[in-house]
């Protein structure tokens, strides 16, 4: 149950990524990203191999407003679904926020759980691959009605996710690296 936590957080890490256009000099970025996660989202319970939040960003306000469109998980322990979906949040300064996270977590003998919260994240850029990144650190959220009782009260994930930018609008291909800050 404990890998339910790793999944809690680790969508709102990428929920939260805000961005501006690389080169750094670059005007905002504005349009379409998806975050990835970088090697295995990690819980003291286990692991998950695979996740993918995409959305939209829209810089230039002072919060730079992010929505989550779309959150898959992969690799998993338990089934991971994102619930009640499109998140929000926004990135000030180095911190990223995501409020309105919800996953719904199915485990081992059909143990359903669910987990909510406004999670907060890490926003900088990367040094080795000059692409923005997100990084939750013991990120947690809440034990939500309609879970098991066999369900822990509060779910954690650690995980590091690169973000970047759709080349063109609507074309679904993301390939522009992007800079925070």
């Amino acid at each position: 149950m404990k890998t339910i936590r790793v999944l809690a957080a680790a969508s709102a890490a990428g929920a939260t990524v805000l961005a501006l256009a690389s080169p750094a000099s670059a005007a905002a970025f504005n349009g379409n990203i998806q975050a990835t996660l970088v090697g295995t989202m990690t819980t003291s319970a286990g692991n998950c191999t695979g996740s993918v939040l995409t959305g939209s960003l829209a810089s230039g306000s002072p919060s730079n407003p992010l929505t989550i469109n779309s959150a898959t998980f992969s690799g998993c322990a338990a089934t991971v679904t994102a619930q009640n979906l499109s998140w929000t949040g926004g990135i000030n300064g180095g911190t990223a926020t995501i409020n309105g996270f919800k996953i719904k977590v199915v485990a081992t003998l059909g143990i359903t759980c669910y987990y909510a919260g406004n999670l907060t994240a890490t926003a900088r850029n990367s040094t080795s691959t000059a692409e923005a990144q997100i990084e939750l650190v013991n990120a947690s959220a809440s034990k939500q009605s309609g879970s098991s009782f066999l369900c822990p009260g509060t779910a954690t994930v650690s995980a590091v996710y690169n973000v970047k930018g759709e080349s063109s609008p609507g074309s679904g291909v993301y390939n522009q690296k992007i800079n925070l800050f």
